[in-house]
């Protein structure tokens, strides 16, 4: 596949606001997940909660307001994103920019406060705040983003769980390819809610333990909120901007079970294998793996089986969800932004909060950091029901030096 250029990237998470409190925290190693509660959620566990979410969004977008929005507007005002979206419209007529954004849930916090509030008043019908269409509908997330950067191009919101904002690059490339948009903003914003909180503690994945990827001693994940964007352009945009690149991307759907991965790992093999082959690349040109890594025994074993039938033991990798937590809708398009953090600043995190990695695991899970020229990145997101996606990040000029042997 030809390549796709990425001129401007953010990210927010529980780490903080924007590309530095990023860089910042991968090199400190500082996490941003703190034992605390969100709303009346009673469960014991860790989470990743981004600060600086109580104000209001701007009255020209008040239809829109709940937590999930608020998020995606506070990541929008990060690393001069907006002025980049500006100076994209002026390249691009404001129809030619598509938007593809991942969700898992979109705003449904707001509807848990609805019917909280018509329980507590013994009413049939819910509220007449409650915006189901504006904040609650998947879509909306979509529409929030057109209508904040002034953008009318093709549209989508996928969910595929935990891989939804990992797949927007892809959706990104095919509109593109077809002629459908001439640039794309993509992204993905998942805020902290008690269905999801309430949903996974039921299937026993979230651990009273902070998050330990790969860990001998692991017990689940650290649910975080994230919201992240990027600009995503054709190979023959000029060079204005970051000279990053989507270099390949694969996707599959193994369909093992509705929460548990193939343990077999067959589904990612074939994800990061698609992802290489597209970028006409061998397994060792590639300098680090960003894991899915979740921290459950099921899923990081499915993985390190994959990641062995492609890449075999040596290529370094690690998870980072032992910062951010697992912002699920939005984990791709964070840890898309890490993946470029890594080549910016020739930094391999290791695996945070992993104390003894598990026997059992061969792949080669960094337990400590290394400083080395990164050239190219693969970063994992795979989500419930086996809906696996691979990302390949690179420098723009690493197509120019793609490994054939």
């Amino acid at each position: 596949m030809s390549l796709l250029r990425i001129t401007s990237y953010t990210l927010t998470s529980a780490l903080g606001h924007g590309r530095d409190a990023h860089r910042d925290a991968l090199v400190n190693a500082a996490t941003g997940l703190r034992r605390h509660a969100f709303d009346d959620c009673a469960i014991d566990c860790w989470m990743g909660e981004v600060a600086g979410l109580d104000a209001t969004l701007p009255s020209s977008l008040k239809q829109f307001e709940c937590r999930n929005h608020r998020l995606a507007w506070l990541g929008l005002q990060q690393d001069d994103f907006m002025h980049c979206v500006a100076r994209l419209r002026e390249k691009y007529h404001a129809a030619r920019i598509g938007v593809f954004m991942g969700t898992s849930t979109a705003g449904i916090h707001s509807a848990e406060l609805a019917y909280r509030q018509a329980r507590a008043q013994n009413s049939s019908s819910l509220p007449d705040w409650f915006d189901y269409r504006h904040t609650q509908n998947l879509y909306s997330v979509a529409g929030f983003v057109r209508q904040a950067l002034q953008v009318s191009g093709h549209s989508l919101v996928i969910s595929t769980a935990c891989s939804s904002s990992a797949k927007v690059f892809a959706a990104a490339y095919r509109s593109m390819q077809l002629g459908l948009c001439d640039a794309a903003i993509v992204g993905g914003v998942d805020s902290l809610c008690l269905t999801t909180l309430h949903g996974f503690n039921s299937l026993q994945l979230v651990s009273s333990d902070i998050c330990r990827p790969a860990d001998a001693d692991r017990r689940g994940i650290s649910i975080g909120e994230a919201a992240g964007f990027a600009i995503v352009e054709k190979p023959e945009a000029s060079a204005d901007g970051l000279p990053y690149a989507l270099l390949g991307y694969g996707e599959s759907g193994d369909a093992h079970h509705m929460s548990s991965p193939d343990p077999q790992g067959s589904g990612a093999a074939l994800a990061m294998q698609l992802a290489l082959t597209r970028a006409a690349l061998e397994p060792d040109a590639i300098d680090y793996i960003n894991l899915h890594g979740t921290g459950t025994l099921a899923n990081d074993a499915a993985e390190d089986k994959g990641v062995i039938t492609v890449f075999g033991s040596h290529t370094p990798c690690s998870s980072t969800k032992g910062w951010t937590g697992h912002t699920l809708g939005a984990a791709g398009i964070v840890e898309a932004g890490i993946a470029m953090l890594c080549i910016e600043h020739g930094l391999l995190p290791q695996s945070l909060n992993t104390l003894q990695k598990d026997a059992q695991l061969q792949a080669n899970v960094l337990l400590h950091p290394q400083r080395k020229t990164v050239t190219r990145v693969m970063s994992n997101s795979f989500g419930f029901g086996g809906s696996n996606c691979s990302l390949l990040f690179g420098h723009v000029n690493a197509s120019m030096t793609r490994a054939t042997s």
